[in-house]
Order: C-alpha cells, then structure tokens, then sequence
C-alpha cells in the first residue's frame, strides 16, 4: 500500500507541475493568435517543453497504476493535485486563496484519508 501511496503521490506532483508550468507558459505569452509566429513561440517555449515532459511522465506513471491498482482507488487520489495547485497558487503566483477553497482542500484531503483505510 505505501509503494502504491508513494507512485500515486509522485504522478500527482508530476501532472500539477506540468500545469504549473503551462500557466507560466501562458503568463509569459502574448496575446492568443492563429498564427505561425505565435505558435512558433509557443513550441520553442522551455516551460511548455516542460509542461510536455511533466505530464508525459505523469501519463506514463498512470499508466501503470492503472494496470496494477484498483482504479475505484486510484482515481480518486489524483486530487491530490488539486491540493498542489492550491499550494502552487499560494507560493508560486502569489495569489489570495479564500478560506472555502481551503476548506474544500481539506476535504479533499480527509476523502482521500477514508478511501485509504481499509
């Protein structure tokens, strides 16, 4: 069950980053346009290079969970990267998190405490 605990927790780390990287992408991006010039910014973007590697690697770590882990368990502690990006939000943008998304957050975090027990 740890080793499972420990896998579940790092492909979660995994998929938050690639999302954290993806908004500093996007913070750092000009305006959104159909064109050759913005998409050829985008793709030579190192945080979107990161963003492919970070949920690549994510994809590939689910995978297999999937094959050896209950998905009825399994599933449902990917929200745990919800709590990252909660964490992220707070230290890395700087941004002002009311006290019901931290309530959700704990919530979230008790569900995943009584999934676990047996």
């Amino acid at each position: 069950m740890l080793k499972f605990i420990l896998l579940s927790l790092v492909q979660t780390i995994l998929l938050a980053t690639g999302q954290i990287c993806l908004k500093l992408t996007m913070e750092g991006m000009k305006a959104f346009s159909f064109s050759w010039s913005y998409f050829k910014s985008l793709f030579f973007n190192l945080y979107f290079i990161l963003t492919g590697i970070f949920i690549l690697s994510a994809s590939i770590l689910w995978m297999h969970i999937l094959k050896n882990y209950e998905f009825s368990v399994a599933y449902p502690i990917t929200s745990f990267a919800y709590v990252f990006g909660m964490l992220a939000a707070v230290f890395l943008f700087k941004e002002t998190v009311p006290i019901t998304r931290w309530i959700g957050v704990f919530l979230i975090v008790a569900g995943v405490f009584f999934l676990l027990k047996k």
